[in-house]
C-alpha cells in the first residue's frame, strides 16, 4: 500500500512537471485565479473566466490556461493561494480578488514579485493603487450611482433621507464619500446615518430594535448599501414592523440590485415596492446572447444548487477582464512591467460595453439601470445616465429627461397611487416650544386672546400665518405648541437662550444685541425704524397764484410786454388806432399783450415780422398755459400735508418728548445711537394712544418700524406722515429655530 502511494505521488509529481515544459516549450501562458466561490459573485466569475478563456483560445489559437483557488472569503487563505500560484504555477496575472481585504494581502504580493493583480472589486481605493504598483482595478466603478439616487430624490420631492449601511469589510465605507459630495450638489441632507455590523455577528433582535428606533423619527426614505444577505433579513424585519407599507419609500445600491436574479420568489414577497439601482450593460446585444447561452449550459451543470443560471454583473465583468487579460498575455508572451503596460494600451468592446484601463483603473461606470420589484419578481423601469437624466432605453436616439415620468408608473410599498410624501408624523415626538410676544402693539401682527371660559390662548396674527404656512410646507412632520410670553421682546428672545423656548415668533426685530443669545431667520418684512409726526393742513388761499413762483410770473408779464411792444413798433406806422397820445398808446401796448396773440382776423396785421412774432408769441403762450393748468389741476386733486417736524435733530435740540412701543428694543435705539434723553422718551401700548397722544402735543414724534409705520398711517392717514430719513433697522424675523435643518428651510423660503 506504500509503494502504491509512493508511485501515484511520483506520477503526479511527473505529470506536473511535464505540463510545466510542455507549456514553456510551446509559449503557453497561465493565469492564477483567486475567487470566494462560496457566493454567488465568485461562482458566476468563475463560470465566466472559463468561458472566456475558451472562446479566446478557439478564436486566437493559443494555450491560455486558469488556475483557480477558491479563498472561502478567507484573507489568509488568499494570501497563501496567491504565493502558491507565483511560487510553483509561476502564473504570469492574477484575476479576481472581489473584496478589499484580499486586494490589499494579495496586492502587497504581486507588487513584490512584479506580477499585475486585475481585480474585480468595483471600489479599489486611489490610495491602494499608488501604494501597490501591480495592481489593477478591472471592474468600472459604480460609486456614480449616489447621483442617481440625489436625481430620484430631487424629482420626488424628498429632501432628506436615512442611510442605512452594512460594514461588511472595508470598502462599505468608501461610498460614504461620494453620497456625501453628491448632497452637495443639491438642496438634499441625510437625516441620519445607520451603520449595521456584519451579518454574522447581528441578531435579529439587535436588527429589530434598529429599525424600530429609525421608525420613530419622521423622514420615511431609505437608502440601503448592504449585502443581498443583510438586506433580506431587513426587508423581512421592516415587514414585521410595518415598515413595508404605504409611506415607506426603500431604495437599494447595486450590492442588492445587482443580485435580484438570483433571488427565489419568497423573497421578493417582503420586498416589494422597494426600487434598486444597478449595474448596467446591454443584455439585448448579440454578444451577450451568445455568452448567456454558454453561461447558462455550464452554470447549470456545475452548480446544480443554484436556483437560478442567469449571468448578472459580475459574471460579464469577469468575462471582459479575463478576455482583456488574455489579450495582452497573447502579445509577445509578455509579463512584469511590460504586461502592465500591454494592458493600459488596450481598448475594446465588450459584453459590458467599452472596455479600457486608464491609470490602471477601468473607466467608471455613467449609466446605472433602475428596477421596481413587483409581486414575485422586479421589472426594469429603465435607466439612468450622468449628465442625461433618465429614459427608458439606452441607444443613440433616445430622449433623455430629468423626470422619472418617462419610465412609467413606480410602485412603491403599499402600492399608493401617488409618489409618497417622503416624511410621516413619529411615533414619539416633542413639540416646538414657540414663543409669542403677549406685548404686540399693532394686533395685524400678532394677536395673543385669553378665554376665561375654557382657560385657553387663541393666538393669531400675520407673523402666526406666515410660520403656520411655512410648516406646511416642510418635507417632513414638524409638530409645534405656542406658548404666550409676558415681557419685554429682549427677555423673550433670552427665553431661547435659557432654552425655555426652542423659537420664538412675532413682531420680533432683528437687532445685533440679540444675536449673543439666539439666531434669525431673514427678516420676513421691510428693514428700517420711521419717524412719525403730526401734518399741517395746505392753506387753500390765493391757491391760483401757487403753480408759478414769483420770478415766474413776473417772467411771464415782461415777455407778454416785450411781445407787445414789438408788435406796436412794428404795426404803428400802419395802423391808425396805434397813434394818439402817449395815455392811448400806453393802454393800446399793454392791452397787445393779450388782444394781438388770440387775435383769429389775420388781415388786422400788415407785415410778416407782425406775424412771425405772433406765431412765436401764441406757442410761448400756449406752452405756458399747459404748464400753469397742469399744476394748478395737481393742487387741486392731491392734498399737500406738510410735517409739522422734518427733523429729529430738532426734536433732539429742543428737548422735545417722543414715543415708542412698549417693550421693543426702540427705546435703546433712540438713546444710543439718535441720542435723545431717557426722560424724553414715552412708551405706548396701542395705535390709538399713539394717535391722542400726537393730537393733544403730549409728544412731538413717534418712532416706529416700517411695517408698523404702514399700518399706522393706513389708519390715521390724514392727521400724521413720516418724516426725515428712514433709520437702519434690522426688520421683523423668527428667533433661532430647532431643529437646525429648518431654520435653514426656513431662511431660504423667506428670502
Amino acid at each position: 500500500m506504500t509503494n502504491y502511494k509512493q508511485f501515484l505521488l511520483f506520477f503526479l509529481i511527473v505529470n506536473v512537471v511535464a505540463t510545466r515544459i510542455q507549456n514553456i516549450t510551446s509559449g503557453a501562458s497561465s493565469i492564477g485565479v483567486i475567487l470566494d466561490m462560496t457566493s454567488r459573485a465568485g461562482k458566476e466569475a468563475r463560470v465566466a473566466m472559463e468561458i472566456a478563456i475558451d472562446d479566446f483560445n478557439t478564436k486566437i489559437e493559443k494555450n491560455l490556461s486558469l488556475y483557480t483557488r477558491n479563498s472561502h472569503g478567507n484573507i489568509v487563505q488568499a494570501i497563501r493561494h496567491a504565493s502558491d500560484l507565483i511560487d510553483t504555477h509561476k502564473v504570469e496575472a492574477i484575476l479576481g480578488l472581489q473584496t478589499l481585504e484580499e486586494v490589499l494581502s494579495v496586492g502587497e504580493i504581486v507588487s513584490k514579485a512584479q506580477i499585475p493583480a486585475l481585480s474585480l472589486l468595483d471600489s479599489v481605493p486611489r490610495w491602494a493603487l499608488d501604494r501597490f504598483s501591480f495592481l489593477v482595478q478591472a471592474s468600472p466603478s459604480q460609486f456614480a450611482q449616489m447621483k442617481a439616487f440625489i436625481a430620484i430624490l430631487e424629482y420626488c420631492g424628498w429632501n432628506s433621507f436615512t442611510f442605512i449601511y452594512e460594514d461588511i469589510n472595508s470598502a462599505s465605507t468608501l461610498i460614504t464619500p461620494h453620497l456625501m459630495e453628491a448632497i452637495k450638489e443639491s438642496g438634499v441632507h441625510m437625516s441620519s446615518i445607520v451603520r449595521l455590523s456584519s451579518l454574522s455577528s447581528f441578531s435579529s433582535s439587535s436588527l429589530l430594535g434598529e429599525l424600530g428606533r429609525i421608525n420613530t423619527k419622521p423622514c420615511r426614505v431609505f437608502l440601503l448599501h448592504a449585502s443581498l444577505e443583510m438586506g433580506i433579513h431587513i426587508f423581512q424585519n421592516a415587514k414585521s414592523l410595518g415598515m413595508m407599507e404605504r409611506g415607506y419609500v426603500w431604495i437599494t445600491t447595486n450590492l442588492i440590485t445587482d443580485l435580484l436574479h438570483t433571488v427565489n420568489s419568497s423573497v421578493f414577497s417582503t420586498m416589494e415596492g422597494v426600487v434598486g439601482l444597478g449595474s448596467s450593460f446591454p443584455e439585448q446585444d448579440s454578444q451577450f446572447h451568445d455568452f448567456s447561452a454558454k453561461f447558462q449550459k455550464k452554470f447549470k451543470t456545475e452548480q446544480p444548487e443554484e436556483e437560478t443560471n442567469i449571468p448578472g454583473i459580475f459574471a460579464v465583468e469577469a468575462y471582459d477582464a479575463t478576455w482583456t487579460l488574455a489579450l495582452a498575455l497573447s502579445r509577445k508572451n509578455m509579463s512584469g512591467q511590460t504586461l502592465l503596460d500591454e494592458l493600459s494600451s488596450i481598448s475594446l468592446t465588450g459584453i459590458t460595453g467599452e472596455v479600457q484601463l486608464i491609470n490602471r483603473q477601468s473607466i467608471e461606470s455613467h449609466i446605472f439601470q433602475l428596477v421596481n420589484v413587483i409581486g414575485k419578481y422586479y421589472r426594469q423601469l429603465g435607466f439612468w445616465s450622468e449628465g442625461h437624466g433618465f429614459s427608458e432605453v439606452i441607444n443613440d436616439r433616445v430622449i433623455y429627461s430629468t423626470s422619472l415620468q418617462n419610465l412609467g408608473h413606480i410602485f412603491w410599498p403599499g402600492k399608493p397611487l401617488h409618489t409618497p410624501r417622503g416624511w410621516s408624523i413619529p411615533t414619539n415626538v416633542k413639540p416646538l416650544r414657540v414663543g409669542v410676544p403677549t406685548m404686540a402693539v399693532f394686533k395685524e401682527f400678532v394677536d395673543v386672546k385669553y378665554d376665561h371660559d375654557d382657560h385657553s390662548f387663541t393666538i393669531t396674527g400675520y407673523s402666526i400665518e406666515l410660520f403656520e404656512e411655512t410648516v406646511k410646507r416642510l418635507p417632513y412632520y414638524l409638530p409645534y405648541e405656542f406658548y404666550p410670553f409676558t415681557g419685554s421682546y429682549d427677555s423673550l428672545v433670552k427665553q431661547v437662550y435659557l432654552k425655555n423656548f426652542d423659537a420664538v415668533i412675532g413682531d420680533v426685530s432683528v437687532v445685533s444685541s440679540r444675536y449673543q443669545y439666539a439666531e434669525f431667520t431673514h427678516p420676513f418684512t421691510e428693514t428700517g425704524l420711521m419717524m412719525v409726526v403730526p401734518i399741517t393742513p395746505y392753506h387753500q388761499q390765493w391757491l391760483f397764484v401757487k403753480p408759478f413762483t414769483f420770478g415766474m410770473w413776473i417772467i411771464t408779464i415782461l415777455f407778454n410786454i416785450y411781445n407787445a411792444l414789438v408788435i406796436y413798433l412794428i404795426e404803428r406806422k400802419h395802423s391808425p388806432e396805434l397813434q394818439g397820445s402817449v395815455m392811448n398808446q400806453t393802454g393800446i401796448l399793454l392791452s397787445l399783450a393779450f388782444t394781438r396773440t388770440f387775435s383769429k382776423n389775420s388781415d388786422e396785421v400788415h407785415s410778416n415780422l407782425t406775424r412771425m412774432t405772433t406765431v412765436a408769441w401764441i406757442f410761448a403762450a400756449i406752452i405756458i398755459g399747459q404748464c400753469y393748468t397742469a399744476s394748478l389741476t395737481s393742487m387741486l386733486t392731491i392734498r399737500r400735508l406738510k410735517p409739522q417736524v422734518t427733523d429729529y435733530e430738532a426734536l433732539k435740540n429742543s428737548n422735545a418728548v417722543v414715543g415708542y412701543s412698549k417693550g421693543s428694543h426702540v427705546a435703546r435705539y433712540l438713546e444710543d445711537v439718535l441720542g435723545f434723553k431717557s426722560e424724553n422718551l414715552r412708551n405706548f401700548t396701542s395705535p390709538e394712544e399713539y394717535a391722542y397722544a400726537l393730537k393733544n402735543r403730549h409728544i412731538a414724534a413717534v418712532f416706529l418700524e416700517t411695517p408698523l409705520t404702514k399700518l399706522f398711517l393706513a389708519k390715521y392717514c390724514k392727521s400724521f406722515t413720516t418724516a426725515g430719513t428712514t433709520f437702519r433697522d434690522g426688520g421683523f424675523g423668527f428667533v433661532r429655530l430647532l431643529p437646525f435643518d429648518f431654520l435653514i428651510f426656513l431662511h431660504c423660503y423667506l428670502k
